[in-house]
């Protein structure tokens, strides 16, 4: 177990590998565990680092801090305890918002954003995700069934504050992520599973007119957790996102991919 200390908070981490950093940030339900078999498939190129939010995982839990602002502070001052310079964000749910903001506000230190089942809007998630209180393994994916596909989010999922879904959800209420997703300058992947149910994919409109730093893939049999549910294809989807320029990403002929 790795940690450092952020704000006078105990933040945990993991890292893993050699090589260029990338720095992975998970979502509202789970913590760095689920990005184990991520960060092992670019290991052998980069060095993978895995952070627990506040109020997740192993970091300190303070309701004052669930809120994006927190987040997005966060992220900046544990590059800084790390010496992160500058880094490859790849985040999903709670993350990709964070990481997006991030990106937005302070492109000096993000290479290129991959974002995975980010909600453009908190309409899109799903409220048995958004609801307060314990049990949130128990009314989303079901505790049975995410011990049996998803052993690495179980396994963590219970350690979440009961509060801390509800109070960052809802911090990003006013915000217009499609106009923040606009301000992103780095090149900027965007994933979601056509299957989610937690987080809905945003609608076509939403995605038309894009930057042309921005692409969007559509993964067809993923749920929200495409790094487990189609672990080869999203693992070479991801060496090939930092190994490559944007604009020269080849896309597989079984990604569906919507364009501008």
């Amino acid at each position: 177990m790795s940690a450092t200390i952020v704000e006078n908070g105990l933040v945990h981490y993991e890292a893993l590998g050699h090589g260029k950093p990338v720095l992975f940030l998970h979502g509202w339900i789970g913590s760095w565990r689920y990005w184990m078999p991520t960060m092992e498939a670019v290991s052998d190129r980069y060095r993978a680092y895995a952070v627990d939010l506040w109020g997740f995982g192993d970091s300190d839990k303070s309701s004052q801090r669930y809120e994006m602002d927190a987040y997005i502070s966060l992220v900046g001052l544990f590059m800084d305890e790390l010496g992160l310079v500058k880094a490859p964000i790849v985040g999903h749910s709670l993350g990709a918002v964070v990481g997006m903001l991030f990106a937005a506000r302070r492109p000096d230190r993000v290479d290129k954003l991959m974002t995975i089942s980010m909600p453009l809007h908190s309409s899109l998630i799903n409220r048995k995700l958004v609801a307060g209180g314990n049990g949130l393994l128990d009314r989303t994916i079901g505790r049975k069934q995410a011990q049996q596909v998803y052993p690495e989010v179980a396994l963590e999922a219970d350690k979440a504050d009961p509060n801390v879904v509800a109070l960052s959800a809802r911090s990003m209420t006013d915000l217009d992520l499609r106009m923040e997703m606009d301000k992103v300058t780095r090149p900027m992947l965007v994933v979601h599973g056509e299957k989610d149910v937690l987080v809905a994919p945003p609608p076509p409109e939403a995605m038309q007119d894009l930057e042309e730093n921005v692409r969007q893939i559509m993964l067809r049999d993923s749920l929200h957790f495409p790094m487990l549910d189609e672990a080869t294809k999203f693992h070479r989807l991801v060496r090939d996102f930092l190994d490559s320029d944007l604009a020269s990403l080849v896309l597989k002929d079984e990604w569906k991919r919507r364009s501008r």
